[in-house]
């Protein structure tokens, strides 16, 4: 497809007027004749869309602009120059783009401009070859979980197979085959959202060009990319325009990617997909392409929406409210998908995920490499970030560059977050032994409950003794939020819940904090423990997001509620969130566990002792979940009564529907 620039059969008129569009975009602006500061990835797509305009209309006045901006390009004497120059994401873009560019309209070129241009290449591609084998085992030559690898191999690759250089193509080659086998097979992303959109299209235009220079299909090798729609998906909040943001994320508007849904869509057989492309190249294109702070930005994907769209697939709304990535330890669950509806997104693993954390350690003890670069992780095992009614109500910190627990909707110890934080890469050279996870999972739409408990104890420093933190999140059929937090040391501490807001929250007269985010509120009601201190606090994150761009700053303001108990060796929360105005969280007395009731709905905890008892449950069980008139739900259950009628009795730890 991208080589030969022939997209699949059908028409395509919507796919063809954003490609004219695009390749018109740029034809007030002069060309820069000397390097900016900033980065220079924009002027490959400046380039390659009207030269894919040309290629398909014939019009020469989509030739000239494609000239205009590849002597430009040509003509500076390195690509990139506040970081890295000719070595880094300015030069891959280019290398990417510009190869296409020389492919599909060579012969088209004036001479002197091919020649240029063919020079060009051939120099960058030496400089970005020879970068990547002196410097393998650190860096971006081999950080397979990594988007500036798989964007600069995806260039190498491009120039490769355009200018015959099969030493540049086996290279990038082999490391696409091991990002592919060390990929998760959930198709979760630890770098978050954006930097999902941002990298994974490379991933795809790669496995693109080799099957159509080599015949080799390595579409479904290692599974992540057969899966890894489904991730993004599921970090959609309602109404599609924005993303949960996990990980470092410039902003909640910079998650969309036209061409890669299109191109998963195409593959897998994916009608969500599909639908969501058309979706993002229509009425969330302009917004998105305003709002981002990703540059490029989604506009320039127009010739991979063109090359990539099968018209054959068909759209589909999706319907999948609930789904779990166990290698990223990533619970989400959802109302529905109206634009009103409740999202819950909640995460604990080790700092890339279990497969790259285990992974990286082999590559460190057996190679002595450098391989999981984790700049764009966070220290939020054990976070959750909450979205109803069209707004964000728990909220996560967003892209930063000393990243801290104290920023994620956590807890403290001593009013301490995660050993060796307030750092850029939170989890480099930490013991492998320090790592969270999620167990007692429980996620099917056919229940409506959520249920994970993530064990994040090992975050903290040695010297606090903290020997138990976990914190158990349920997501309830219609939207509410419990929480229980289970905290042991080996010494009294102070234990501090934070929630994280875009605006103060408010003191109820109840004892409660109403949270609000435009016409949207929750209430969050603390049952236990008793007299803690609340106080609330204005917590500014500041970045640079890219190093590319070094005087660009980001800057969030976070509204941070802290309930920090006395001093005890034993810590315990019990938390309701609860979305909208009308229902009440109301404790149920229990002689063994944890309880509250909402409405219909309520949840009954104990995910250590696993010993339920109230006035009508008699469990053994982490957790037993009741909706007046439908089934019961358990979580690790061996036994449950409820009414006096045995429902469940069996020798193994069970998870699902009881009865």
């Amino acid at each position: 497809m991208l080589l030969s620039a022939t997209p699949p059969p059908g028409a395509r008129p919507a796919r063809e007027l954003r490609l004219f569009e695009e390749a018109a975009r740029h034809r007030g602006l002069t060309p820069p004749r000397t390097h900016p500061l900033a980065s220079i990835t924009w002027l490959g797509p400046a380039a390659s869309n009207p030269a894919l305009a040309f290629r398909v209309s014939g019009d020469p006045a989509h030739l000239a602009e494609s000239v205009r901006w590849i002597e430009a390009a040509a003509r500076l004497p390195h690509w990139g120059r506040a970081h890295m120059p000719d070595h880094d994401l300015d030069a891959g873009w280019l290398l990417h783009h510009l190869s296409l560019t020389l492919r599909w309209i060579g012969d088209d070129l004036p001479e002197g401009v091919r020649a240029l241009l063919r020079y060009k290449l051939l120099l960058q591609g030496r400089r970005m070859y020879e970068f990547a084998v002196a410097s393998e085992g650190r860096w971006w030559s081999s950080s397979y979980w990594q988007n500036h690898n798989w964007i600069c191999y995806a260039g190498l690759a491009t120039a490769g197979y355009v200018l015959g250089k099969q030493e540049w193509t086996e290279r990038a080659k082999d490391n696409l085959g091991t990002v592919l086998d060390l990929m998760p097979e959930d198709g979760s992303h630890a770098e978050g959202v954006v930097y999902w959109r941002y990298g994974v299209p490379f991933l795809a235009a790669h496995l693109d060009l080799l099957e159509e220079a080599e015949g080799i299909d390595w579409w479904d090798r290692g599974g992540f990319m057969s899966r890894t729609f489904r991730y993004r998906l599921h970090q959609t909040a309602p109404g599609f325009a924005f993303n949960v943001d996990h990980g470092d994320c410039h902003d909640r508007r910079s998650g969309h990617s036209a061409g890669l849904y299109y191109r998963l869509a195409a593959r897998y057989g994916i009608p969500e997909a599909q639908w969501m492309g058309d979706l993002a190249s229509g009425e969330l294109l302009w917004q998105e392409a305003a709002e981002s702070g990703v540059r490029p930005g989604i506009l320039p994907e127009a010739y991979l929406e063109y090359l990539w769209y099968d018209p054959s697939v068909p759209a589909a709304r999706p319907t999948e409210t609930r789904a779990f990535f166990p290698d990223l330890g990533l619970l989400a669950a959802r109302t529905d998908w109206d634009d009103d509806a409740t999202l819950v997104s909640f995460k604990a693993s080790p700092g890339g995920g279990h497969r790259a954390w285990e992974t990286a350690e082999k590559h460190r003890v057996e190679k002595g490499w450098d391989t999981l670069n984790q700049g764009h992780h966070h220290p939020d095992s054990g976070a959750f970030v909450f979205v109803s009614q069209g707004a964000f109500l728990a909220v996560d910190e967003g892209y930063s560059n000393r990243k801290r627990a104290a920023h994620h909707n956590l807890l403290l110890v001593d009013g301490q977050g995660y050993a060796d934080e307030d750092r850029y890469h939170v989890y480099r050279d930490i013991p492998f032994e320090r790592q969270a996870r999620q167990r007692d999972v429980l996620v099917a739409d056919d229940c409506g409950w959520a249920h994970a408990t993530a064990e994040i104890a090992a975050m903290y420093d040695p010297a606090l003794g903290v020997r138990r933190l976990d914190r158990t999140l349920v997501f309830t059929p219609s939207g509410r939020l419990v929480l229980l937090d289970r905290a042991e040391a080996d010494a009294p501490r102070e234990w501090t819940f934070l929630l994280q807001t875009d605006r103060p929250s408010e003191a109820l007269p109840d004892g409660g904090r109403l949270i609000r985010s435009g016409t949207a509120t929750a209430r969050l009601r603390q049952f236990a423990p008793a007299g803690t201190r609340v106080t609330a606090e204005v917590t500014e994150v500041e970045a640079n997001p890219t190093s590319s761009t070094p005087e660009l700053r980001l800057t969030r303001t976070l509204h941070t509620l802290r309930a920090t108990t006395a001093r005890s060796a034993d810590g315990l929360f019990l938390t309701a969130l609860v979305p909208g105005a009308g229902t009440d969280a109301v404790r149920v007395p229990c002689a063994e566990g944890h309880g509250v009731r909402l409405d219909t709905e309520t949840v009954l905890l104990s995910p250590v002792a696993r010993r339920i008892r109230t006035a009508r449950v008699d469990a053994d069980a982490a957790a037993v979940l009741l909706t007046e008139g439908g089934e019961p739900y358990v979580v690790a259950a061996t036994r449950l009564e409820l009414d006096g009628r045995v429902l469940l009795d069996v020798a193994e730890p069970y998870t699902g529907k009881a009865g």
